[in-house]
């Protein structure tokens, strides 16, 4: 069965300092495009889903550059709207050992921040879709945003998609009490929230925190967090990422999924890490394909652990792994393909 998938949000310029040197001390710097809905997109691609994407994007040759990149991976671009003064960026230096990876964006005024409900058209831009996706990432940059956020969140429930949302929060864009304020109106329309156990956001809107202890992990440790976010929000599901960071390139990372009754914990990965950008929306990918599939919730947890995992190996914002790929990791096989 084909599935097709529509994801809005912003699309970045990525500038990345070479050999994990600091920015202060960069002369050159890696450019590539992402951003965490299309990041999402890109890494269902892979296994067969038709993804596409609702962005603003400039209509000048930087626009024309960030379109081009993500039509390589595959994802239908024609919903883009090409107008504004500007595409949003930010740079990341890359960590090592105890020093952390760092951002600093350069987004104020994009393109994405000054969109409008009315410029996307929206029984077009649906039409045919199975599943509408956003992140808090997106409501995070401006009040326009949101509320172009949720006029797709309206229209695709009224045309009996699945909606999802995976919270993303980020603390330099706003405050947690913030994002609870803004996010909170939007979960009448979510069946399927994605997150991490130990965010924010999420903490203040459920008022009770979802991170456990690594010696009480369990699966039945995250029911009652995942059964308060169902009871108070009508979710059908939820999946949440477990990290604990070691150091900047030693993390630990699990995943549970939550089915509306049955709870699962993933294994336990031990990530050497290449690139930490984009190793949540692979693990969103592999929950959503997960739930498109039908699997059951230790399935789930598996592979969208596993998809997360392999994300954090590649360079770049796009997971570009196959579902083998994925599946292979998820039973902890590393051996060469030969």
């Amino acid at each position: 069965m084909a599935f097709n998938f529509v994801t809005i949000g912003e699309v970045l310029l990525r500038l990345t300092t070479p050999r994990s040197e600091r920015l202060t001390q960069a002369r050159q710097f890696d450019a590539i495009y992402g951003g965490t809905e299309c990041n999402v997109a890109v890494a269902l691609e892979q296994f067969g889903v038709d993804p596409a994407l609702i962005s603003r994007i400039p209509d000048n040759d930087i626009g024309q550059a960030c379109v081009n990149y993500i039509r390589q991976y595959g994802v239908d671009t024609s919903l883009v709207v090409r107008s504004g003064d500007r595409l949003g960026l930010y740079y990341l230096e890359i960590g090592a050992s105890v020093r952390p990876s760092a951002v600093v964006y350069d987004r104020a005024r994009s393109a994405m921040s000054e969109i409008e409900p009315g410029m996307v058209d929206w029984p077009s831009a649906l039409a045919g879709r199975d599943w509408f996706h956003f992140s808090g990432i997106t409501c995070a940059i401006s009040e326009k945003s949101t509320a172009t956020v949720a006029a797709g969140c309206r229209a695709a429930k009224a045309a009996g998609m699945t909606v999802s949302i995976d919270f993303n929060s980020r603390s330099a864009l706003w405050s947690p009490e913030e994002g609870a304020k803004r996010l909170d109106p939007l979960m009448q329309y979510v069946d399927v929230a994605i997150g991490s156990a130990r965010d924010p956001i999420l903490g203040i809107m459920l008022g009770m925190e979802g991170n456990i202890e690594p010696d009480d992990r369990t699966a039945d440790a995250y029911r009652p967090f995942a059964e308060k976010a169902v009871s108070k929000y009508g979710f059908d599901k939820m999946a949440l990422t477990v990290r604990d960071i070691h150091s900047s390139d030693h993390n630990s990372w699990q995943g549970v999924y939550f089915d509306g009754s049955e709870i699962a914990l993933s294994r336990r990965h031990e990530l050497e890490i290449v690139d930490r950008v984009g190793g949540g929306d692979g693990f969103a990918a592999g929950a959503i394909w997960g739930v498109m599939n039908g699997w059951n919730p230790q399935q789930v947890a598996d592979f969208a652990t596993a998809c997360g995992a392999i994300a954090h190996t590649i360079h770049g914002d796009f997971n570009v792994a196959s579902e083998a790929e994925v599946l292979a990791a998820a039973s902890g096989s590393s051996d060469v393909r030969r």
